[in-house]
């Protein structure tokens, strides 16, 4: 039963928020000031780390291709 309220709340509270922007014009405009406040620290700190990410990702791969250069046997000649 938990369940079902749960989602008819959900559809509730889209359906107002929905109602919100559409027919709210001082409502819409502070959603998108909101909006527009919170995107770009988003894609910074998201850019950020998927740099560090990526970093790592190269540091870890040429490890491992020193690892396994070490780990071959020497071939004499």
């Amino acid at each position: 039963m938990g369940k079902i309220i749960a989602v008819v709340g959900g559809i509730v509270a889209m359906a107002g928020g929905l109602a919100l922007v559409v027919f709210s014009a001082t409502f819409r405009a502070a959603f998108f000031a909101v909006v527009l406040g919170f995107v770009p620290p988003i894609l910074f700190f998201g850019g950020f780390i998927c740099l560090i990410a990526g970093i790592s990702s190269i540091k870890d791969a040429k490890r491992t291709r020193k690892l396994e250069q070490e780990a071959e046997p020497k071939k004499d000649a």
